[in-house]
């Protein structure tokens, strides 16, 4: 095989990977808190906003440490130790306890900042500036496609479900173990790239001092990105796109674990609530798959940047907030293990709550899209630092989103989000102003952006 061939396979290996995990995994926080509001009559006492806020908190603090140990040990061990730790915390739920849940909620934070990271090293090693953005794509599909077949399995197998019971808990949480496993093993075909070095260069003394050599690059280059990581930080432009950035963390959350969680509450929905969190769940991946795959195709031919895009996105989220607060119980982000019976401005419908579910994935890819776009051009001297940022940005903002969810009603969630979304919106054009400008008074082309 080639050495561009290999590189592609790895690409394809590395996305089929991720979809194993992330099959298993965000199919898990789908249906965490619906199968934890089962459990809470008995010994466990857990709770699946706060694990998801646990999570996202480590994982926040995490990566300023995350790029040192994917340093040490290397990529694709990295992901392997990682993809065990996420295996771990789905297999938690097999036989839960109440430590078992919390400890592992901390493991997957720091192994969910690891695994990313890695996973950004093993793209870049496999990548080159003509192939980078046909990688990126293939590894972002390959992603986003487990948001389908997860949430098509949940689905399928709470069909006609009312109450989860001990036996429908282990079938599902059993398989999605495996499936997390089989993920993590498939990282083990990542094929490392040939040595260039000429024949008869094999000198052991220089070896060694090769080798110390790029231990202290290794750790010079490692502090050098942190402190340039702070220097970003406190940049305009980032503190701007921090806004944006935000919102999608705090979106992130909603879409993830709190509307499935109100979808699974509503008694209204009769023996399909807990099935519809499955379904959901399909909506909303293909919102994200046909929005990141139009505007992916688009983005090289528009000539009004990134704006109009960011403007649909925060559009289609406020249609669906709105369609969700007269659509939703207000009580059902919290409800009892009984459901609720509430109705709030509208009779349940399920064909609304399934189109809320596409435009949320539909909107939630506006933003991430453009999002990586604009730091892609702003920073591209400084992409891990200011990816860095982006990530902990929008992991703590999840984090906070994840805690509040265990005490406010539907309507202050909603509301949180449509006011961080508005001045994200305008944080946002700001930004892209800034760099349409700059890029008119060097006399570049608007639409190279």
């Amino acid at each position: 095989m080639s050495s561009e061939g290999k590189k592609l396979f790895n690409i394809i290996i590395l996305g089929v990977s991720f979809m194993f995990i992330f099959t298993a995994f965000q199919s898990c926080g789908n249906i965490a808190q619906t199968v934890i509001t089962n459990l809470n009559n008995t010994d466990f006492h857990g709770s699946g906003y706060t694990s998801m806020s646990i999570i996202y908190g480590v994982l926040s603090a995490s990566n300023l440490i995350s790029p040192s140990l994917v340093a040490v040990v290397g990529p694709q061990f990295s992901m392997v130790v990682s993809g065990v730790f996420y295996s771990l915390y789905i297999a938690v739920f097999i036989q839960p306890a109440t430590w078992a849940f919390y400890t592992a909620s901390v493991l997957i934070g720091i192994a969910a900042a690891v695994l990313w990271t890695a996973q950004g090293n093993c793209l870049t090693e496999n990548s080159d500036e003509n192939t980078i953005g046909r990688n990126s794509g293939i590894f972002w599909a390959l992603l986003q496609f487990s948001l389908i077949f997860g949430n098509l399995y949940i689905y399928f197998a709470w069909q006609g479900k009312t109450h989860i019971s001990e036996s429908d808990r282990r079938t599902v949480f059993i398989a999605l173990t495996v499936i997390s496993l089989v993920g993590t093993v498939l990282f083990f075909l990542i094929r490392k790239q040939e040595d260039t070095k000429a024949p008869g260069d094999d000198d052991s003394t220089n070896e060694i001092l090769g080798e110390s050599s790029s231990a202290r690059n290794t750790m010079m280059r490692a502090v050098a990105a942190f402190k340039k990581s702070i220097t970003l930080s406190f940049t305009k432009e980032m503190l701007l796109l921090s806004v944006t950035t935000a919102y999608t963390g705090l979106v992130l959350t909603f879409f993830s674990g709190v509307y499935g969680t109100c979808i699974g509450a509503v008694n209204r929905f009769g023996s399909e609530e807990k099935s519809l969190i499955g379904l959901s769940g399909i909506f909303i991946g293909v919102g994200e798959i046909l929005g990141g795959g139009i505007f992916g195709l688009l983005s090289k031919k528009s000539r009004s940047g990134r704006n109009p895009v960011v403007m649909l996105g925060i559009l289609v989220h406020f249609i669906a907030f709105y369609l969700i607060f007269f659509n939703m119980p207000n009580d059902a982000p919290i409800a009892p293990m009984e459901g609720t019976d509430q109705v709030a401005y509208m009779i349940p419908s399920k064909e609304v709550a399934m189109l809320c579910s596409f435009l949320l994935g539909l909107g939630d890819s506006c933003f991430n899209t453009q999002l990586l776009s604009i730091l892609g051009f702003l920073y591209s001297e400084d992409s891990a630092p200011a990816f860095a940022i982006f990530k902990f940005v929008q992991s703590i903002c999840a984090a906070v989103a994840y805690f509040y969810s265990n005490y406010f009603l539907l309507q202050w969630q909603l509301l949180i989000m449509v006011i961080v979304g508005f001045f994200g919106t305008i944080t946002f054009f700001t930004v892209e102003w800034g760099a349409a400008a700059a890029l008119a008074a060097r006399g570049s082309d608007y639409s190279s952006i």
